[in-house]
């Protein structure tokens, strides 16, 4: 392994200040196209990140399936406590996480290895502060995936996730029917299966030879003196993550407002959770931007940054018509898996195509935000979403809630012409 570089001292490696030639050139048309050899390499280390995405955040998605199946009033209590979570502790600590994807990617990137542990240790000491105050299952278990995604180590990420969810499926059809527990044991197996991919994490990266390394010199005082900086970078990823998880579930809160509360709710939360397992696949090719480009600017290559930053975001079009065909062919089989209420799925199929529409511009977004947490601009991409998703998105939203009985019109008739174009497909 190489040697680590300790005559820097402990100083975090915040965007490279030397600069080298890419050595990126081709005549061939394709090669100006993409990237081939990039993009390959980005696709292998993404497609194990959205597994890992997917899996932990269907944890608590298949608790809500399960207790949608309930009944219509089940379904709109998981939803609402699903996004209660995601909004008071969820989305907080995934963001003071954020840290560590500039810092460890940088730091990696520039054979700082002893600093790796340092940060996560100091990450800690900070995510334990606040989970006394938000929920303490929320505590590492972020940290850790930070901390190995930002090395590209996402083979055991992929089992650990995958694991756990098998896992989940067996605790939550044991506690909601083989219990008095109905759909509240679906919480609890949620909480019962993040605290199993915590332990295994955990227990993973203790003791493993791989990180010995990092390690070495054990556990002392010295992350204490990287609380100040890990807090700058982590306060903006979080308040940056927040500000976008928070716009997205205020819109379940305000269905409750609506006309039929309770269908309106459900179909609402279902976009939602919809949005965000599309944004947890795009997350995937988020991550490999954010660690390649905080690698590059770790070692020094603002210029391979930038290019592997244009192949993210061609695969990220791509990948993004994907899944655009796949829940176009199959909206009405994945609203099966949350209701099995024939309103539910037709209000479902007439939101359909304004999820469609949102999924690629999503997707793009995503990208973006990698960049910034692997250059350490959480702070810039927080004003952006203030202003882009409050003061923006928001006044819009309150628009058309004036305009409420038009809106309904528009939602029944692309209801009614989706079933027409479902029975004349099943015929």
């Amino acid at each position: 392994m190489a040697s680590e570089n300790c005559s820097s001292g402990p100083k975090s490696p915040l965007l490279g200040s030397s600069s080298s030639s890419s050595g990126i050139s081709s005549n061939s048309w394709c090669a100006k196209l993409i990237d081939v050899e990039e993009a390959k390499n980005q696709m292998l280390f993404s497609l194990p990140m959205i597994v890992v995405n997917s899996c932990f955040y269907f944890i608590n998605l298949v608790s809500v399936m399960f207790g949608g199946h309930l009944g219509k009033l089940e379904l709109a209590a998981s939803n609402l406590a699903n996004s209660w979570a995601m909004v008071t502790g969820f989305s907080f600590m995934v963001g003071l996480s954020g840290a560590l994807e500039t810092l460890c990617g940088q730091g990696y990137g520039a054979k700082m290895y002893r600093m790796l542990g340092i940060h996560l240790q100091a990450s800690c000491i900070i995510s334990f502060f606040f989970s006394v105050v938000i929920s303490a299952i929320w505590c590492f278990l972020q940290n850790i995936l930070r901390f190995l995604q930002a090395q590209s180590i996402i083979v055991p990420l992929a089992f650990c996730s995958v694991g756990s969810l098998v896992i989940h499926i067996g605790i939550s059809y044991a506690l909601v029917h083989w219990t008095g527990l109905a759909y509240k044991g679906a919480s609890l197996a949620a909480s019962i299966s993040i605290w199993i991919s915590l332990l295994t994490l955990g227990l993973y990266v203790l003791l493993s030879k791989r990180f010995n390394h990092i390690w070495r010199d054990g556990l002392s005082f010295e992350p204490f003196h990287h609380i100040l900086t890990n807090l700058k970078l982590a306060l903006p990823s979080a308040a940056m993550v927040c500000l976008e998880y928070w716009a997205f579930e205020l819109l379940v809160l305000l269905a409750g407002l609506m006309p039929n509360s309770g269908t309106t709710t459900s179909v609402v939360a279902m976009c939602v959770n919809t949005q965000n397992i599309a944004y947890m696949i795009s997350y995937g090719l988020s991550a490999a931007a954010s660690t390649r480009v905080a690698n590059e600017l770790g070692a020094g290559n603002p210029d391979k940054a930038k290019h592997a930053m244009f192949v993210t975001l061609k695969l990220s079009v791509l990948l993004a018509i994907a899944v655009d065909l796949a829940l176009f062919l199959g909206h009405n089989v994945w609203a099966r898996l949350f209701s099995d209420s024939a309103e539910i799925i037709n209000k479902f199929a007439s939101m359909t195509p304004l999820l469609l529409i949102s999924f690629v511009f999503d997707f793009i977004q995503g990208i973006l935000s990698g960049v910034t947490r692997g250059c350490g601009w959480q702070h810039l991409a927080m004003c952006i979403n203030l202003a882009t998703f409050y003061f923006i998105g928001f006044m819009v939203g309150l628009d058309l809630w004036s305009s409420l009985p038009i809106f309904w019109l528009v939602a029944t008739y692309i209801d009614d012409q989706m079933g027409k174009s479902s029975r004349s497909f099943n015929k």
